[in-house]
Order: structure tokens, then C-alpha cells, then sequence
């Protein structure tokens, strides 16, 4: 099956009538352009961590990509699995798209054997790193594919679901999501299956809860929890940001946060801003401690061109709410697989040690994923 037609939200529409001028006309046509920045290419003697906490595997992908992103030192990502708006299907198409497309990556990954393997353990990360490869991990961005159903957690871990994110953006049995307007915290189900994540050894993830959850999931859980793709609301107020409050109690439970690439949690302004990411990636750091900050991506790692049949994927991938007048959604600095390189850079620019650039860039969610499931 083809991994992207469960998301389809909505018909592709004519987009050229709502498409910004700069857009229509050619990005390059706007004077504030920014192209993507180019690094230092990645050294394998070092051989630094690189792992992407949420990141993208397309089957679009060539393998001349693939062997950038390698090139570039990624070795392990966590990619979702299933439709995270799952408040538009029933429990049971929930549960159908989230195994279907496990299945799929299991297919896909033995395909690109020559490039991917399946992940399970940071076992399986230390062998991307011998071999040359990307370790791939399972990750849900929504719980209600359990369909409200414990035994169902050991179903899916069976399957090779390592992290399980509680919520997407609304309310659901578990808890509430961040553009709820009155949302829950943990409801009582949600208690149950946070005790059964712990007992099971799969990870949680917050990331898309609003604060209350956040907080009372910090609370009851007996392991640490990560928030693998977020912002920092005291930077810049988004409801995809999470507060100092929560960052705070987070690293004081062990957890680790991933700051996103998506420009739209951190500014408007379309060019010449990707100063803000590394803004709030070391505000988190100031926040948390240097041992509880990494990367969760949420990109893609194509080399991206907005024209309409950009916009029109974007469209039935996102679903009708869609703006496309915020597109891109990237920060057109990071726009290659080879960001990496740019953002170990950027970290040695601000300041940062290389042994505290390699612990964002991937050291410190390899550390809480080999707490979490060996």
C-alpha cells in the first residue's frame, strides 16, 4: 500500500488561488530568499551520535538521498506509524492504518536492506553505526489505535512499536491535546495505560498534549517520558510549545525534549530565520541541562520546492485545515537531508563543546532510549 494514501484528509484542491505571489512566481523570485545552508561535512572519525527523535522515511526517497542523509551521520529516526488524527476514524481504522503501516516499513526497510534496518533496542543503533546504516524505530503519534484496549499494547509491541505519543491535538480517552480549549489532563484511562507502557518497557512521548496532560504524565509515570518534537512556549507562544514548568519537571524525572524544525511554532516570517531554532534549542538547554536536549525533526529530508504539487501532497496529507499560506513549514536553511551537518555547526557556534553538540544531535535520546528498551 502506499504509506501516504491513509492521510489523505481531503480531495486535492486547486490550490493557485490561495498560493502566496512569491510562491507562484518562484521562491527565488522573493527578496528575502534564503537558500539551504551547507555544513562541515560530518567526520567519521569522530563518528558523532546523529538521531532524529521524529523525523520522515518516505518511499520517494532515491537512494541518492538516502546516502546524503547517511553521509551526513544519521543512524537512528523515529518515524510514525498510522494516521495521528485520529479523531477523524474509528478506533478500528485507527487500529488498521497504525498496523498497516508498520507492516509497511517492515516491507520497505528489508527492500533498502542496503540502507535501513529495523530498530528495536540501541542494539540496533550500535550496528547502523558499525554497518553504515539508519537504525529505524516505531513510534505512534496518537494512542487510540489500542482502541481503549490494554492487551493491545503488547500487540503492537510485538509488532515493534517502541514509543507511544499519548495524545495528538485534540481530546481522546487517554488526555487532552494542545489546541483543545478545555481540555482534560490524564483521565483515568490514560493512568492505566501509562502503568501499562511502563510495565511493557514502550516509551511515551507528549509531544502535541497540552499542558495539564504534560504535567500529570510526568507525575504518574515511573519511568521518564520524552517529548520528542516541540518548541519553548517562553520563547515564542505557540500550543504546540511547551513551558518552562514542563521542560523543568521533565528533565528532573530524567526525560528528554527534541526541539522541531517546523518554522511556523517559532515565526512567520517565511527567509532568513533559522537563528530562532538555535534559539530555542538553547533556551531548552538552559532550562533542562545539556543532558536532556535533542533533535525531533518532524521534516522531511527531501530537498524541497513549494509549486503546487508540493501543496496539493501537503493538502491531502494534512488534511482540510491545512493553511497553505504558511507553507514553507521549514526553515529554508535546513531544507537538505544534510542539516545535520549545518545544525553540529550552528551548536559550535553558540558555543557549545563538540561532546555537548553530539549530546543534542543524538547522545542524549540514545541514552534515554537504552533506559527505556535496552
Amino acid at each position: 500500500m502506499d504509506r501516504r494514501q491513509f492521510l489523505a484528509g481531503a480531495s486535492a484542491v486547486s490550490l493557485m488561488g490561495t498560493m502566496p505571489a512569491a510562491f507562484a512566481m518562484g521562491q527565488a523570485s522573493d527578496p528575502n530568499f534564503t537558500p539551504a545552508l551547507v555544513g562541515k561535512p560530518w567526520d567519521p572519525k569522530r563518528n558523532a551520535m546523529v538521531f532524529d527523535a521524529m523525523g520522515e522515511i518516505r518511499d520517494t526517497y532515491t537512494d541518492e538521498l538516502i546516502e546524503e542523509m547517511l553521509a551526513a551521520g544519521m543512524r537512528a529516526i523515529a518515524v510514525t506509524c498510522g494516521n495521528p488524527r485520529q479523531q477523524n476514524q474509528s478506533v478500528e481504522q485507527n487500529y488498521q492504518s497504525a498496523l498497516e503501516e508498520m507492516l509497511w516499513f517492515d516491507r520497505h526497510i528489508e527492500e533498502k536492506s542496503k540502507y535501513y534496518l529495523k530498530a528495536t533496542t540501541t542494539a540496533d543503533i550500535d550496528r547502523a553505526r558499525k554497518e553504515g546504516k539508519l537504525a529505524i524505530f516505531y513510534l505512534t503519534q496518537n494512542s487510540e489505535h489500542f482502541m481503549h484496549d490494554l492487551d493491545n499494547v503488547d500487540a503492537f509491541y510485538g509488532i515493534g512499536q517502541r514509543i507511544c505519543q499519548l495524545t495528538y491535538n485534540y481530546q481522546n480517552m487517554v488526555g487532552s491535546g494542545c489546541m483543545e480549549r478545555h481540555g482534560s489532563g490524564i483521565t483515568r484511562f490514560g493512568g492505566l495505560l501509562i502503568e501499562k507502557l511502563n510495565d511493557i518497557e514502550m516509551m511515551i512521548d507528549l509531544s502535541h498534549s497540552n499542558v495539564q496532560t504534560a504535567l500529570d504524565a510526568i507525575e504518574i509515570s515511573e519511568k521518564p517520558i520524552q517529548i520528542s518534537h516541540t518548541t519553548c512556549y517562553d520563547v515564542n507562544p505557540n500550543p504546540r510549545a511547551m513551558p518552562d514548568e514542563v521542560l523543568r519537571k521533565l528533565a528532573d524525572k530524567g526525560g528528554v525534549a527534541g526541539i522541531t524544525q517546523m518554522r511556523t511554532f517559532m515565526t512567520l516570517e517565511r527567509y532568513g530565520m533559522v537563528h530562532l531554532y538555535f534559539d530555542h534549542i538553547m533556551h531548552a538547554i538552559n532550562v533542562m541541562g545539556i543532558d536532556h536536549v535533542g533533535i525531533g525533526s518532524d521534516r522531511d529530508h527531501r530537498r524541497l520546492v513549494v509549486t503546487p504539487e508540493y501543496l496539493e501532497e501537503m493538502q491531502r496529507e494534512q488534511g482540510p485545515l491545512f493553511d497553505v499560506r504558511r507553507v514553507p513549514l521549514y526553515f529554508e536553511e535546513l531544507n537538505s537531508p544534510r542539516r545535520m551537518e549545518v545544525i553540529w555547526d550552528k551548536l559550535l557556534e553558540r558555543g557549545l563543546s563538540e561532546d555537548d553538540a553530539e549530546k543534542v544531535t543524538g547522545l542524549n535520546f540514545y541514552n534515554h532510549y537504552k533506559k527505556l528498551v535496552g
